[in-house]
């Protein structure tokens, strides 16, 4: 009935702002929750991930793999809770994340097109 790419579009439609706004809302005071609290979205994330590996729903291309998807949700999500009170650092942040993993996966500049 639909095709992968409209479920994909829906995945990223839905699922991830609604844990976005999970994550951010319940988003604890005390330093040591905030670190457990990362890491529960980080491990739900790779879980989510792992299980669509297994299933052949998804690919890693470029040399990808889980362990980087890994290390990315830890930052996204780290980068998510300075957005919410320092947009402009989490930004810049954003910014040099992506530079690094575009010259540590060497993509060419034609995926802009």
């Amino acid at each position: 009935m639909f095709g992968h790419l409209v479920i994909n579009f829906l995945v990223m439609a839905v699922n991830y702002p609604s844990t976005i706004l999970i994550y951010l809302g319940k988003f604890p005071n005390e330093k040591s929750k905030q670190i457990y609290w990362i890491l529960f979205l980080v491990f739900i994330y790779i879980i989510m991930e792992a299980i669509n590996l297994q299933y052949d729903l998804i690919h890693h291309f470029h040399g990808w793999t889980i362990w980087w998807s890994l290390i990315f949700d830890l930052v996204m999500f780290v980068i998510l809770w300075v957005h919410h009170y320092k947009p402009l650092l989490a930004w810049a942040y954003s910014i040099t994340w992506l530079i690094i993993l575009w010259n540590i996966f060497d993509l060419s500049h034609n995926l802009l097109k």
